[in-house]
């Protein structure tokens, strides 16, 4: 589908973005397209570049995603693909759904798993401090989206709003051990132990998220 997708934008000239890849032959597909000089770009999510199907086995409805958890190989192509630049960005693919809806056998279990709360911790535990991703590129990966889709790139610089991220790269926690901030708790990475948390963030001048047990003034 995206190698098909692909060669229409390119024959239309049109913009195409490919959403929540999961699989080497996608990442291969995109590739290949822009090296046609296809105006095609690509996102994976937190959950595709860290778990694989072997999450699966016990049949956790927290693991019930779309597209579905792949092998190995395909995690790896992902990964690459987000350190070369290939895969543009990082979007959490956030799914909230009810205890009710969840706690249901697997094949009825709707798709998705919450991950806005979770994603910076997750990649900088399992791809950062492993050292198979920059922090630098973490960091880019996670904030091109405004770019990608023509939107007003925020900067930081004097006489302009601030939209500013303040995270505690060494602090451990516990996913979902003190709650969540989402009203829903299927989180896939629920019980991870992981390190980095973000305290704080402003946008367009405004808090907009503050870790309860932060006290802005100590900033």
């Amino acid at each position: 589908m995206i190698a098909r997708d692909a060669l229409i934008a390119a024959h239309e000239g049109a913009r195409v973005h490919f959403q929540h890849l999961s699989a080497r032959g996608s990442v291969e597909a995109l590739a290949a397209a822009r090296a046609r000089g296809a105006r095609v770009s690509g996102e994976a999510t937190p959950h595709h570049l860290v778990l694989t199907d072997e999450a699966v086995r016990g049949l956790d409805t927290s693991f019930k995603v779309n597209p579905p958890l792949r092998g190995e190989d395909d995690r790896l192509a992902l990964v690459d693909a987000l350190r070369d630049g290939v895969i543009e960005c990082i979007g959490t693919d956030h799914a909230p759904h009810s205890r009710d809806e969840k706690a249901v056998p697997f094949e009825e279990a709707p798709m998705g798993s919450t991950g806005l709360e979770s994603a910076f911790a997750v990649l900088h535990t399992e791809l950062v401090l492993p050292g198979t991703l920059g922090l630098g590129t973490l960091v880019e990966r996670l904030t091109a989206g405004a770019r990608l889709l023509a939107l007003e790139v925020p900067v930081i610089a004097v006489g302009r709003p601030a939209n500013l991220c303040l995270a505690d790269l060494a602090l451990r926690w516990r996913i979902g051990e003190s709650g969540y901030e989402s009203r829903s708790a299927n989180c896939c990475f629920a019980g991870r132990d992981v390190s980095g948390r973000v305290l704080l963030t402003i946008a367009a001048g405004a808090v907009v998220y503050r870790e309860r047990a932060f006290a802005v003034s100590a900033a």
